[in-house]
C-alpha cells in the first residue's frame, strides 16, 4: 500500500505514549546534502569488513523471519496515524539507545558525522551554507528538531478531529532521513560499543524494522541508504545483506 495514495482517507486515533525530551539545543531545518570528507581512503586499499556485516553479529535478532509482516497497515487504521505512530516509536527507540551510547560519541571522537569511510553528513545553518559538524552536535540538532515536530499539534496531531497537514508526508520524509543517518553513524562509529552492551539483536531489528516500514510507506529513497559512488554509506550494504537472507524486501 502506498503512503501517498493515501492522504484524504479519515482517522480514529488511539492514544500515544507519553513523550520524552532529548538534549536541549537549537536547531534549523536539517540538511539533505551530504559531503565527502578531503581524505578518501587510498587507492587500493581495503577497508576491513565492518562488524556489523559479519557473522554472527549480523545475524543477530530479537525478530526472526521478514520485517514486511510487521509493517502492513492494519485493518481499519488510518494509514497516516499508523505512519506518525511508528514514526514516534522509531524515534523514542533510536534516541534512548543514543542516550545510552552518548558518551562515546564525543567532538573528540566522532569531530564529523561520519557514516562511511568517505561519507560525511552535513548541516544546513542559518545562513543557508553547509557546515560540518560533530556528530554529537548533529544528532542533537537532529533529536531536537524532531522532538520539536513531534510536539507540534498542526504536524503531528494527537487530538479528535484534527487532520494530519498536507505537507504531513514531506514532513515524515525529511524525519526518517534525519533518524536513517543517526542509525548510519551509530553503526559506523560505535557498533563496537553496541557489541559490548549486548545489544546488537536489539539494535538490528529496530534498524531492520525502520527500514522495512520506510520501504513499505515510500518514505526512504535508496540513494540515502546506499549513498553516493565515492561516499557510500556503510550501512546501505548492510540493507544490501538483509535482503539476501530475506530479513527485508527486495
Amino acid at each position: 500500500m502506498s503512503f501517498f495514495n493515501n492522504l484524504g482517507r479519515s482517522m480514529q486515533r488511539a492514544p500515544r505514549p507519553p513523550r520524552r525530551s532529548t538534549t536541549p539545543t537549537s536547531a534549523t531545518f536539517p540538511s539533505t546534502d551530504s559531503l565527502p570528507p578531503a581524505a578518501p581512503t587510498p587507492a587500493g586499499t581495503a577497508p576491513p569488513k565492518p562488524l556489523y556485516l559479519c557473522s554472527p553479529f549480523v545475524e543477530a535478532a530479537l525478530v526472526k523471519g521478514n520485517f514486511k509482516t510487521i509493517v502492513m497497515l492494519p485493518k481499519y487504521a488510518d494509514v497516516m496515524e499508523w505512519v506518525a505512530v511508528n514514526v514516534f516509536d522509531f524515534y523514542q527507540n533510536l534516541n534512548q539507545f543514543y542516550g545510552v551510547l552518548a558518551e562515546c560519541c564525543t567532538q573528540q571522537s566522532c569531530p564529523s558525522m561520519a557514516a562511511g569511510p568517505n561519507l560525511n553528513y552535513t548541516w544546513i545553518n542559518q545562513d543557508r551554507k553547509s557546515v560540518q559538524l560533530p556528530a554529537p552536535t548533529y544528532i542533537d540538532y537532529v533529536m531536537t528538531w524532531v522532538q520539536n515536530l513531534l510536539d507540534d499539534e498542526t504536524v503531528f496531531p494527537t487530538k479528535s478531529g484534527r487532520d494530519f497537514p498536507q505537507s504531513f508526508p514531506a514532513t515524515v520524509k525529511h524525519v526518517y532521513r534525519q533518524l536513517l543517518r543517526v542509525f548510519a553513524h551509530l553503526y559506523y562509529a560505535h557498533y563496537q560499543q553496541i557489541l559490548h552492551l549486548r545489544s546488537e539483536g536489539h539494535f538490528n531489528s529496530l534498524f531492520a524494522h525502520f527500514l522495512a516500514f520506510g520501504k513499505e510507506y515510500e518514505l526512504l529513497d535508496v540513494k540515502d541508504i546506499k549513498g553516493q559512488p565515492g561516499a557510500l554509506s556503510g550501512v546501505g550494504a548492510l540493507w544490501e545483506k538483509w535482503k539476501e537472507m530475506g530479513i527485508l524486501e527486495s
